[in-house]
């Protein structure tokens, strides 16, 4: 069966998708895709299911493996919001993989390292702002849900695309952050804040981190917000080696999300498994 896709219901599928209080990020980047497979049908924008097997093969040749399933993940879900389940396509299998790429891995010296960085260089926020996130676990988007009242509390309440969640907020860095709200003047709402009163973003954060990285001596490649969560869970994990606590812990819905979280990298593997004292 052929399909065409309008302008008209490109527009539908954004006001769905609002409907259904999807992040502003997940609207934009479902946009986004959905534009560019528009782009590669050309003028006549008709759809078969054999054009949209065409496109998932331009799309393997040219992207990663991960990136593929995630813009057919937003194709996939036009499809169905238009009824067109005969244009949906499966995903790309790809064998789970068993260990982390070590050169992306932030290792807690290397985060030491950001710390000290950060401290000589003055920047009283970013210190204790990679603290927070390190130190919780929690999501950088749910960073603004870390306010005054919070640190006092000794807990925030997460609320995020319907869901809401209690974070715990360990009593050392509730002692921390308590001096350095006080020593800013902040009463109320989120401790970190922009010069404008604005709560830090993902922008904001990952612009600051990088500046770290050459006074650190930390790989360019390996610093981002996200990272801390990462090591957040791999060192609560390598302590507590209890995958379903830290789901909780984390916000997530499946173990099998944590799961990649908890993965080791590919040299701590070869290493745990030289252990086993296998080879003679």
């Amino acid at each position: 069966m052929e399909h065409y896709i309008s302008q008209e219901l490109i527009q539908h599928f954004r006001e769905q998708l609002a409907e259904e209080e999807k992040s502003k990020a997940t609207i934009e980047k479902y946009m986004r895709d959905i534009t560019a497979f528009v782009r590669w049908l050309g003028a006549d924008r008709s759809v078969q299911k054999e054009r949209v097997i065409l496109y998932k093969n331009y799309l393997v040749e040219n992207y990663a493996v991960a990136s593929v399933n995630s813009i057919l993940a937003a194709i996939n879900s036009f499809f169905k919001e238009l009824g067109w389940y005969d244009c949906v396509v499966k995903a790309v299998k790809v064998q789970r993989t068993a260990f982390r790429d070590q050169e992306r891995e932030l290792t807690k010296e290397e985060y030491y390292r950001l710390l000290k960085a950060a401290k000589r260089k003055g920047n009283e926020r970013l210190y204790y702002l990679m603290q927070t996130i390190c130190s919780t676990g929690i999501r950088v988007s749910e960073l603004r849900f870390i306010t005054a009242e919070a640190v006092y509390a000794g807990r925030a309440q997460v609320s995020l695309k319907g869901k809401t969640r209690t974070v715990l907020l360990p009593s050392d860095l509730c002692r921390e952050l308590k001096r350095y709200i006080r020593r800013r003047g902040i009463s109320s709402g989120s401790v970190f804040i922009t010069a404008t009163g604005r709560p830090m973003d993902r922008t904001n954060i990952l612009h600051d981190m990088k500046l770290l990285c050459q006074e650190a001596k930390v790989d360019r490649k390996k610093v981002f917000p996200h990272n801390l969560r990462h090591l957040f869970a791999c060192t609560y994990y390598q302590v507590k080696k209890d995958i379903t606590h830290l789901a909780d812990i984390l916000g997530h819905a499946s173990i099998n999300t944590t799961r990649i979280y908890t993965l080791t990298s590919g040299e701590e593997q070869v290493r745990q498994m030289g252990r086993l004292g296998l080879v003679i």
